[in-house]
């Protein structure tokens, strides 16, 4: 008999690919979050020139985003494991390993990769500011910590904002790598649906839908904060 809809719904796979899709998106949230700190961060490094921090920077920037995405998952997880592994062990929290580090060391891969991107984002965009408009604020005397919170974090924003909307959509197809590391994920979860029920093609098009629908409604929502942004600038 051909594995269609019915034995998709009776068989539990269904609830097994929205509780891989909440882990994919939950990924995605986690690294977008601490890689837009860090790309902040790093990307005001850069714009300021800070001597030996930008050459820090530079090469974080240079060796993730010349290296696969794929080779960073590994690196990170192959070489540590081991170490955790015998570190959890030896400390009673062997379950930890086994469980919760897939999770942690993806959150740091993805992280690692999105701060690397939205570095270069948050760069071109302090990069595209009117340097009259700081250099107005310092003639005026005004404080540095409200030059930047009143003046350049604004117009940073607006600036950066579509290129953080592309390494979004970025970031949560990079979460389809990580089920290399055995993280049940949307893809995980899609490629051990098509093993068992030998139906890739099933799985592997429900993965593509729900992966859509994904970045879809993201779209939706980062048009309208956009255009929140667009009608604050001409207000």
């Amino acid at each position: 008999m051909e594995f269609g809809l019915m034995q998709l719904w009776d068989g539990g796979w269904i609830g097994a690919i929205l509780r891989g899709a909440c882990v994919t998106i939950a990924v995605g949230v986690a690294s977008m979050i601490i890689g837009l700190i860090l790309g902040t961060i790093c990307g005001l490094i850069k714009w300021r020139r800070i001597l030996g921090l930008s050459q820090v920077v530079d090469f974080y920037t240079s060796v993730v985003r010349g290296v696969p995405e794929l080779l960073i998952i590994y690196l990170l997880f192959f070489g540590s494991i081991e170490f955790v592994k015998n570190l959890a062990t030896a400390f009673g929290f062997a379950d930890f390993a086994d469980a919760g580090y897939p999770f942690f060391i993806t959150v740091v891969a993805i992280s690692a990769i999105s701060g690397a991107y939205s570095t270069e984002v948050v760069r071109g965009a302090l990069a595209a500011i009117p340097k009259g408009h700081i250099e107005a604020a310092l003639a005026l005397g005004l404080p540095s910590r409200r030059i930047f919170a009143r003046i350049i974090a604004p117009q940073m924003l607006r600036i950066a904002f579509p290129g953080i909307n592309n390494v979004w959509q970025t970031t949560i197809k990079d979460t389809a790598l990580v089920s290399v590391v055995g993280l049940q994920e949307l893809m995980r979860t899609a490629f051990i649906g098509a093993g068992s029920t030998r139906s890739p093609l099933i799985f592997y098009a429900i993965a593509a839908v729900v992966y859509l629908m994904i970045t879809l409604i993201s779209q939706i929502g980062f048009n309208k904060v956009e255009a929140v942004i667009s009608q604050r600038k001409r207000a």
